[in-house]
């Protein structure tokens, strides 16, 4: 508590709190939608097995607009990513090390899941445990990591993004918005696999907007010309937005062709979030709308210090407890099955409804043991870089007072062919871990995987997350 306190107090006056509420606010609600939705049942040879309860509850279709949060977390990356960069700029620092750290604080704790898992499910199989079932638990346990791939790939963008925001303005995310429709139009008239580029698409036109509500947060003018206005922040654009974005979505998902869920419904012809489509974005709309709308008070709430040390403690541990919150469902029902007490009612049903309360406050303390162990690995990255979240001013400093200049951050002193094999290296540290997290995806949760995840992918995985921890270290930045 004195350390929440201490962080409270040195909080710069320019920081954006309600970024960082926000942050946290979405991930805490994907968590508890996953738990919510969650139906155990048992197979024929009388195994645990869990699997989400939305197609059997279509009532509650509706509500996953507002629990379907992810364009929240990707709109709260673009404006952190934004004022990250700018200030990592300011203190001399290149993007290609700003890059390596940003990716730190995403990679530390995705790199101890996995190895968790791989030990884990190695000694399982070594005990005579089928590679299917391992598979299946690892499976399980992995399905976050999704969410990781497409965001590692919008992260790196980042400063080309950045640089096309200063030139076109709010075109660039119109223009990707246009690009998602191409791919729903396909997806509609030829095989799904014509959507594929809309992971990249839809969820960089998201980002797309955190970026420019940053600069219009900062003051930054708008590019010249008439074809490119700031981002209006006013109540009444929040209202507009939040009103125009909820119409266009009842009108997608009605008249339309597009599902009224905002999550994964196992059987649907379509899925508005894996890959975004339209009727996502003009959800993303609505809500930026009602973020606009509850900023003022929400930004006084947390000049109060009980609200603003709260969201300190979770936002130092948010990718720690996003990555594990499955797991604990899996160790939840192991223990339970195991104790012969595992409630198996049908879903929908009086008991299931009922059994939801006890089943969070149970994980919910499953998770805070996972955290307890594995949240210090983050929050170690963190503290090492309070840029991480948005600081400005703490990286600045550091800047200032560090004399090496890689433990500075600054950029390497070599120019030419290495600044530039740097940067090579980079991106293909970046790409071998978002291919590994994708053949993760993809790999059947039957397939016989001994390690619970494929070990082509673990293997590029660690070569991708090495490479990049090398680099971050100072390798290849001298002579």
């Amino acid at each position: 508590m004195r350390r929440l306190r201490q962080l409270a107090a040195r909080t710069p006056a320019g920081r954006q709190r309600y970024v960082d509420l926000l942050r946290a606010l979405a991930i805490g609600m994907v968590v508890l939608g996953h738990w919510a939705v969650a139906a155990i049942g048992e197979d024929p040879t009388g195994r645990p097995t869990g699997r989400s309860a939305l197609p059997e509850l279509p009532w509650a279709y509706p509500l996953t607009w507002v629990a379907q949060v992810m364009p929240i977390f990707f709109l709260v990356g673009g404006y952190a990513n934004a004022a990250s960069l700018a200030a990592r700029r300011a203190a001399g620092v290149d993007a290609t090390t700003w890059l390596l750290d940003r990716g730190a604080r995403l990679l530390r704790p995705t790199t101890a899941l996995l190895l968790v898992i791989a030990v884990g499910a190695a000694l399982a199989s070594l005990a005579g445990v089928e590679a299917t079932l391992v598979r299946t638990v690892g499976w399980f346990a992995t399905i976050p990591l999704w969410f990781l791939a497409a965001y590692l790939i919008v992260v790196p963008l980042t400063p080309a993004m950045q640089a096309l925001h200063r030139r076109f303005g709010l075109l660039v995310p119109a223009a990707l918005a246009a690009l998602v429709v191409a791919g729903d139009v396909g997806r509609a008239l030829g095989p799904a696999e014509l959507a594929l580029p809309n992971y990249v698409f839809g969820w960089l036109a998201v980002h797309q907007l955190g970026l420019a509500w940053r600069d219009a947060d900062a003051g930054r003018p708008a590019p010249h010309g008439p074809r490119s206005r700031p981002l209006p922040l006013s109540r009444h654009a929040g209202a507009a937005m939040l009103l125009g974005g909820l119409a266009a979505t009842v009108l997608l998902t009605t008249v339309g062709p597009y599902p009224v869920s905002m999550l994964n419904v196992p059987g649907e012809r379509l899925d508005n979030a894996a890959p975004p489509s339209l009727a996502l974005l003009s959800l993303t709309v609505a809500q930026f709308g009602a973020v606009l709308l509850l900023r003022a008070p929400a930004e006084r709430w947390l000049r109060r210090p009980g609200p603003w040390q709260a969201v300190i403690a979770v936002n130092a541990v948010v990718l720690t407890v996003f990555l594990w919150h499955l797991a604990a469902a899996i160790l939840l029902v192991g223990a339970l099955d195991a104790a012969g007490k595992l409630p198996t009612p049908p879903v929908g049903s009086a008991a299931w409804l009922a059994w939801r309360v006890p089943w969070v406050l149970m994980l919910t303390v499953v998770l805070a043991a996972l955290v307890a162990v594995f949240g210090p690995v983050e929050a170690r990255t963190g503290r090492a870089g309070s840029a991480e979240r948005g600081d400005s001013a703490g990286r600045q400093g550091d800047a200032r007072r560090a004399g090496d200049g890689v433990a500075s951050g600054r950029a390497p002193a070599g120019r030419g062919w290495r600044a530039t094999g740097r940067a090579a290296l980079t991106a293909a540290g970046f790409a071998a871990v978002v291919y590994a997290l994708v053949v993760n995806a993809e790999t059947p949760r039957s397939a016989p995987e001994p390690l619970g995840v494929p070990a082509p992918a673990l293997v590029a995985y660690l070569a991708g997350a090495g490479t990049l921890r090398l680099l971050r270290s100072g390798w290849g930045s001298r002579g």
